[in-house]
């Protein structure tokens, strides 16, 4: 199993330079007739937000190297399974989109928003063993967690545009805005304020408000509710940590 994890995030990570056109192939944003473009929805993040996956495959190539080192417990034992998961589902999302297959992603990133909530809940029953088992696992799974979240809202809003419902665009955004807001409070309460998920929710959201705000697909609403839903998922994430922490003192 610890073999396993490490070949996974070296297939994670293979499969997502070749496939998002870093090198060859045809970039995410283009592939499927630009289903998935900065401008293909109103709830789609402007193309920096992206960035994000550099630092979490980073992450995942550390996390692999440090649960072969001796001395990882029954947390790391638990948590395998589902984390390779997680790698392999994310190569098979690049694929289907390579695949022109907006349906077949939307199926693959709620598998692995599933897998990944999996490892959060483990995480929470399996506490970390020391300040850089937090930092690297949680840490990376954690940010892992919150960008998924996000790109699983603008994959399946894609996926409902590309079958032609694109009426009432407005109002189908704030509402899942809404939804992104509970899960960002869900996540915060859940955890007591895990601050890994927050920063990538609140990041993507961020890059949403400004792809709306400017651009070539501009709404102001739209940005402005996403500016909302960021400070409340940080306010909440942070207003819960700190009951955390003085019940704990």
């Amino acid at each position: 199993m610890k073999i396993g994890v490490v070949l996974s995030a070296v297939v994670a990570v293979v499969v997502s330079f070749l496939g998002s056109g870093a090198w060859i192939g045809t970039p995410i944003a283009e592939a499927a007739d630009g289903a998935l473009s900065a401008t293909s929805t109103l709830v789609a993040p402007a193309g920096p937000a992206f960035s994000i996956w550099s630092v979490i495959y980073a992450g995942l190539i550390v996390y692999a190297v440090w649960q072969l080192l001796p001395g990882r417990t029954a947390r790391h034992d638990a948590l395998r399974a589902p984390i390779i998961a997680s790698m392999l589902l994310n190569p098979a999302w690049i694929l289907a989109v390579q695949f022109g297959q907006v349906w077949l992603s939307v199926l693959v990133i709620v598998v692995l928003l599933a897998a990944l909530v999996r490892v959060f809940v483990l995480m929470q029953q399996y506490r970390p063993e020391g300040v850089a088992d937090a930092v690297i696992t949680d840490g990376t799974m954690g940010l892992y967690l919150g960008w998924v979240c996000v790109a699983t809202i603008a994959n399946i809003s894609a996926w409902l545009v590309g079958l032609g419902f694109t009426g009432g665009a407005t109002v189908w955004a704030i509402v899942v805005l809404v939804v992104a807001a509970a899960v960002g409070v869900l996540l915060a309460r859940y955890s007591r304020g895990a601050i890994a998920p927050m920063l990538s929710i609140v990041w993507g959201l961020g890059w949403l408000a400004q792809g709306r705000l400017s651009g070539e697909l501009t709404n102001s609403t739209v940005g402005y509710v996403a500016v909302l839903v960021a400070l409340v998922v940080a306010a909440s994430t942070v207003a819960t940590r700190a009951r955390a922490h003085r019940s704990v003192t």
